[in-house]
């Protein structure tokens, strides 16, 4: 027996060497990191980036943040002048006397407002109320004129901030569905007449569905003289279902709805119609029934009406596009709106798939010469292109070189200028977008907003002025305004991060790497500890998108706070976001590298991309190299555990789409090919799943109608098939990105990457907290 003890007692004394305490985290590290995010952050930053609000006469104001509160500025550039809208303690005080509440001049309870007709007063929107200000009497009366705030404009139609009717360009129509027909309602009687008669469930006119995306909004356009409306029909009869359920007390309840999947053999179909209003007619147009398709994303309606559809000013013309099923074919149209007899100008076919830009649909239809401004990526780079509007013939290409056009904002016909954002014209970052302005005949070429970094305008209402705020990552914002020519005309703000600054914050660093092929160059984001130790070694967590459609770092403006980047680096991580091939934004041969082959996911150029970093920057550990993502990146992120098992140690997925299969129809179909030209079982995650060798969290919202929780439990029935151990977080009735609880998720990633890749003790069930922003709360 004595034996049996002497002889285990160097095991017993070897395994209590190996079994010392984990290092631990403590509850004021983890409340040190959350400084970093969201609103914790950016309440932070004074005189920041502006938002513009334009009325008559080309003023606007805008809203200025500081360190004791906020400001309202009145701008008038015709003038060069600025000043304030009210006297912001006169209206506090007298705010106070009348609601006895009491309010400061610098933090009133309001965001916004509007002038009275004649700009005579403002109207605000205080404790529920609607209230009319006089400056100069210093009046505040309740108000009575009930106007309903619009947004959106011109002859597409403006939509009510509160409902789902489209307002007629003359405002004084509103034009809306029920029971799957169109009505319209005249503002000023409240008379109602029904326009259409025959919609009938899931065959009704001016419905949005776009299976990801549904609502109770009509889709449509009006015409400019707001006599007729362009919608449609959209058949969804035989489109299959998709079900959701709830999870409460007693029965759960079922949400059913039209959801195509890639290789169904029906999708929504839209019958285009035109609809008279005076004396209500639908007018047939005389093409079969389009897919449900348009040519800047998977949804007829991502600007808010109906997407891809020019009238022309008198109304007799409506122009538009159709597009396939699969995106590789566009049909240049334009339907006579009395009669429906439809003419086809021109069609552009591509091998992969085709866009029409990035943020804005960049095609225009010019009634007055009955020509076409065409957007197309067959040089390799996205730009526009003038054709004949008679014989569909091209007439010359207005934009050339190695950058692509992004957005066209504005198309001056009388004078033949296009004024457009472009990206690829700075050499510090291709992703930098920049104001331009050219002729229709390709001459005149000029940058109107030459400063280094990310510019971002918004147009006066003449289009004579604009307002341009720019900045980069590590560059916080500037905002001026010029005239068309460019001319700065005034100064407005200058952003001030010394507050931010104080915490201990610091931004990013821009990083540039070789992709996998090693030649081409790609760009990202890296976030390191304030407090880094350059002699320690430091896990890499690599937080992906990989989109085809967007990328890792997304937005190249300033921002305080991206994500929970920087608060995770404050846990102890290297963190990176890296913009891959097969990202936007760059030439179409970039974008279309992993066409065909959606699995890729920019993944090897992830890899070799922290590779590169790693000689570079050596206090980066390779052995502990972690990833997560959400959506399209909790999709890349099981791929990358599942296929690159020995680079990637730790997990997070989070609502990936992990079989396409199993995702709505449009988007697998543009950016991967039809089901019968592309290998889907090839590239779906639960077919490698058995790979596992890490720590890997699923998580997914069991409500969410973007990508259907069955993608996530597909990996979780292979991972228990292949005996692989797994974490789980499920919300039982929450959406595709878990709403309410998205804090707890946040908190549990901490504390996976913390446990599993750190190799530490996260605090026990801390408690996440982004505080408001006092100057941007509205007091009720």
């Amino acid at each position: 027996m004595s034996r049996i003890l002497l002889t285990s007692l160097p095991f017993m004394v070897a395994l209590c060497a190996n079994a010392q305490p984990r290092p631990t985290l403590t509850a004021n590290e983890y409340e040190k990191a959350q400084r970093f995010m969201g609103s914790n952050a950016e309440q932070l930053i004074d005189h920041g980036s502006l938002r513009p609000n334009w009325l008559s006469g080309d003023r606007f104001w805008y809203r200025d943040l500081n360190a004791g509160g906020s400001e309202f500025v009145l701008v008038d550039p015709a003038k060069g002048m600025r000043s304030a809208p009210f006297d912001a303690q006169k209206l506090a005080t007298t705010l106070s006397k009348v609601t006895g509440k009491t309010y400061e001049a610098a933090r009133l309870p309001f965001q916004s407002f509007s002038f009275t007709p004649g700009n005579q007063a403002v109207v605000i929107q205080v404790g529920g109320k609607s209230w009319q200000y006089n400056p100069l009497t210093d009046q505040l009366t309740a108000d009575t004129t009930n106007t309903r705030a619009t947004t959106g404009g011109g002859g597409r139609g403006a939509r009510e901030s509160d409902g789902n009717e489209v307002l007629s360009p003359d405002k004084k129509r509103a034009a809306y569905i029920k029971d799957y027909n169109l009505w319209v309602r005249d503002v000023q009687s409240g008379a109602q007449t029904q326009l259409t008669t025959d919609g009938i469930k899931d065959f009704g006119y001016a419905t949005d569905n776009a299976g990801w995306k549904s609502s109770d909004r009509a889709i449509l356009a009006w015409s400019p003289d707001s006599k007729k409306i362009a919608t449609f029909k959209q058949d969804q009869r035989e489109v299959s279902d998709m079900y959701l359920v709830t999870t409460n007390v007693g029965k759960p309840m079922l949400r059913q709805w039209k959801y195509p999947l890639p290789g169904d053999k029906v999708i929504p179909m839209i019958h285009r119609v035109i609809i008279e209003v005076d004396v209500p007619k639908v007018i047939q147009l005389q093409l079969p029934p389009d897919p449900h398709r348009a040519t800047l994303s998977d949804d007829i309606a991502s600007s808010g009406t109906f997407d891809d559809v020019n009238w022309t000013e008198d109304g007799a013309k409506l122009a538009f596009v159709s597009t396939s099923r699969d995106h590789k074919q566009e049909k240049v149209r334009i339907a006579d709106a009395t009669t429906g007899a439809v003419r086809d100008v021109f069609e552009e076919t591509v091998s992969t798939q085709y866009e029409s830009g990035w943020g804005a649909i960049n095609w225009r239809y010019l009634s007055k010469t009955n020509e076409f401004i065409w957007f197309s990526e067959r040089d390799n780079w996205g730009h526009l292109y003038l054709y004949d509007g008679a014989t569909g013939q091209l007439k010359n290409q207005i934009t050339k070189g190695d950058w692509l056009v992004t957005r066209l904002l504005k198309v001056d016909e009388k004078k033949r200028m296009l004024y457009f954002m472009a990206v690829g014209r700075q050499a510090a970052n291709p992703y930098f977008g920049q104001l331009c302005q050219i002729g229709f005949d390709g001459r005149q070429f000029a940058v109107l907003t030459p400063e280094p970094g990310n510019h971002q305008v918004s147009f006066s209402p003449s289009g004579t002025y604009f307002v341009d705020s720019y900045s980069a990552p590590d560059v916080p914002p500037v905002s001026v305004v010029r005239n068309l020519d460019g001319k700065l005309i005034a100064s407005l703000e200058k952003a001030d991060i010394s507050r931010l600054t104080a915490t201990g914050w610091r931004p990013p660093t821009p990083i540039r790497v070789k992709a996998q092929d090693g030649q081409t160059d790609l760009y990202g984001l890296m976030y390191t500890p304030t407090n880094l130790d350059p002699n320690r070694k430091y896990p890499v967590i690599d937080y992906i998108y990989p989109g085809p459609q967007g990328g890792s770092v997304g937005n190249w403006s300033f921002s305080a706070a991206r994500k929970d980047n920087q608060a995770l680096a404050e846990l102890g991580f290297v963190v990176v976001e890296l913009e891959g091939t097969s990202n936007p934004l760059r030439s179409k041969r970039f974008h279309d590298m992993s066409y065909g082959n959606m699995a890729e996911n920019t993944l090897p150029d992830q890899i070799t991309g922290i590779q590169q970093l790693a000689k570079q920057y050596p206090y980066m550990d390779l052995d502990r190299v972690g990833i997560w993502g959400h959506s399209g990146g909790g999709f890349a992120t099981a791929t990358a555990m599942f296929r690159f098992p020995d680079f990637f140690k730790v997990g997070i997925a989070e609502s990936g789409n992990h079989d396409n299969r199993n995702y709505e129809d449009d988007w697998g179909e543009r950016y991967n090919g039809l089901t019968s030209a592309s290998d889907y079982e090839a590239q779906a995650n639960q077919n490698y799943a058995k790979n596992l060798k890490g720590k890997l969290m699923l998580a997914h919202g069991m409500m969410d109608n973007n990508v259907p929780p069955s993608n996530t439990l597909l990996v979780v029935e292979a991972l228990e098939k292949a005996n692989k151990d797994y974490d789980l977080v499920l919300f039982p009735n929450s959406g595709h990105g878990f709403g309410s609880y998205t804090s707890y998720m946040t908190r549990r990633r901490w504390d996976y990457f913390v446990r599993h890749l750190l190799g530490s003790e996260p605090p026990k069930e801390f408690q996440l907290e982004l505080k408001p922003d006092q100057r941007t709360s509205v007091m009720r």
